[in-house]
């Protein structure tokens, strides 16, 4: 195989882009080899702009066409462990967008029957896994360039959507449509990154809102509070009402600190010595020079790195990577059983915020399911009376 025929289920903001993508050949060893979508406006819409694509209004069809070798589901969350199993029965490779599903225990049985075909590729659209600025301060994570982790905090509040951008179909911001709010929608690709970077927690304790400035019945405030189990901790805060947007992230280790402004700049601050070698060692009136503000320069070294991204080439290099693999064996950026850590982490945001208490890890799937099915339910319930 020299190029991998992609087929893509469903066709709105994000299919459509890559769907551009691939018609304007900015993917190597890709090309786009069918659309499918159940709207029949996007029928029309696929005619007039790629007449010569072959269009389905199933994706099971598309995939037994002999038109495509793997496929792309960008289709609503819950949807995509479903797809991507159909696509694996089938000998087509998967590349599933974020997240990986709604709930953990569905992910599992994607993860699982992905285990029976080992010869076939299945990643995840973990675009920001591409950015230079994060690879790099995965390296400095696994080198130990500031020690062990004593606390992470990340604030992305940048994620502004007016009630106009929820009101654009019904499926949007529903239990039983999305699976939730800013948690599966906007955020999936920060939950990610800090377990990639940082790790899983042991424990999670949240604060969480619900419909608090928008008039949905999911998330659109989040306080997480975690606990790694060896005394380190972190908190992770997200919305999608702060108009103004905050991103900010630090990670503070025992030899130094890294600060993450806007994704785009990290500056780390690397010890000369150690926190607890100076704790151990200093006497108060060397401890209170440091406190008091003296020459940075003998306490830690600075360095800084800035990298512009432009859009779109965070998921090409996704789905560059996707057909390299499939080609030649290229590493996968982020194998497709790797989404299954951010799904688990939301689900605790979620189950803590539900019980109003801390939850462990391994969560409890059924209960978060349980839960998760009763809002479903009582959504139902409170559309048929509207």
């Amino acid at each position: 195989m020299k190029t991998v025929k992609l087929g893509i289920i469903g066709v709105g903001v994000q299919g459509g882009t890559y769907a551009e993508f691939l018609a304007a050949g900015r993917v190597e060893q890709m090309e786009l080899g069918a659309i499918c979508d159940i709207d029949p406006a996007k029928k029309k819409w696929a005619a007039e702009k790629y007449p010569q694509i072959p269009f389905y209004d199933s994706y099971i069809e598309m995939m037994e066409s002999g038109n495509v070798d793997a496929i792309i589901t960008c289709v609503p969350h819950y949807l995509h462990p479903e797809m991507g199993i159909e696509a694996l029965k089938r000998n087509i490779h998967a590349l599933v967008e974020k997240p990986a599903g709604v709930y953990t225990k569905q992910v599992k049985e994607l993860n699982e029957f992905a285990l029976t075909k080992p010869e076939l590729t299945f990643g995840i659209m973990f675009n920001q896994r591409t950015n230079p600025l994060y690879q790099k301060l995965k390296e400095w994570i696994d080198k130990g360039e500031i020690g062990n982790i004593r606390r992470t905090n990340w604030i992305i509040t940048n994620w502004w959507r007016p009630q106009g951008y929820y009101d654009q179909s019904e499926w949007r911001a529903t239990w039983g449509g999305e699976g939730g709010g800013v948690l599966v929608n906007q955020a999936p690709h920060q939950i990610d990154l800090l377990q990639w970077i940082c790790g899983m927690p042991q424990k999670v304790y949240s604060n969480v809102k619900y419909g608090y400035q928008r008039d949905i019945a999911v998330e659109d405030e989040v306080t997480a509070m975690f606990d790694y189990g060896n005394g380190a901790t972190g908190v992770f805060i997200t919305c999608t009402h702060d108009v103004l947007g905050t991103d900010r992230f630090e990670i503070l280790g025992d030899k130094g600190k890294i600060l993450v402004e806007d994704s785009k700049k990290a500056t780390i601050r690397r010890l000369i010595t150690s926190e607890n070698e100076m704790n151990k060692n200093l006497v108060w009136p060397d401890g209170l020079r440091i406190f008091m503000g003296s020459d940075h320069s003998e306490v830690y070294t600075e360095e800084v790195i800035e990298f512009e991204s432009a859009w779109g080439d965070q998921h090409i290099a996704v789905l560059d990577n996707f057909a390299a693999n499939i080609i030649d064996g290229t590493p996968l950026l982020a194998q497709g059983s790797e989404g299954i850590h951010g799904v688990a982490l939301a689900n605790a945001i979620h189950l803590s915020s539900w019980l109003g208490r801390e939850v462990e890890f391994p969560l409890d799937e059924e209960l978060f399911l349980a839960e998760l099915n009763q809002r479903v339910e009582e959504e139902k319930k409170q559309s048929l009376i509207l």
